[in-house]
């Protein structure tokens, strides 16, 4: 993930095409333009082999306070 110039982003992969797919969620602490702290939360699936998948975006932040954490488990 990155924030920079206004925005966040927040991209993920799932590099085992032959694992079950993944359901993830995240937490990311992020300092807005005006000088507050935001925590923004989500939660997303991938499938197997998924590259590149952007999971987050948004406006309005200028750095991260922290790395994003993201916590993933395979579905049985």
């Amino acid at each position: 993930g990155a924030a920079m110039l206004g925005g966040a982003q927040l991209n993920c992969s799932h590099v085992q095409p032959k694992a079950p797919p993944q359901f993830c969620t995240f937490s990311w602490a992020l300092h807005t333009m005006t000088g507050d702290q935001k925590i923004v939360e989500g939660s997303f699936s991938l499938p197997p082999g998924a590259s590149n998948v952007q999971v987050y975006q948004g406006s309005g932040f200028d750095s991260a306070l922290s790395s994003p954490i993201v916590i993933c488990r395979g579905s049985h």
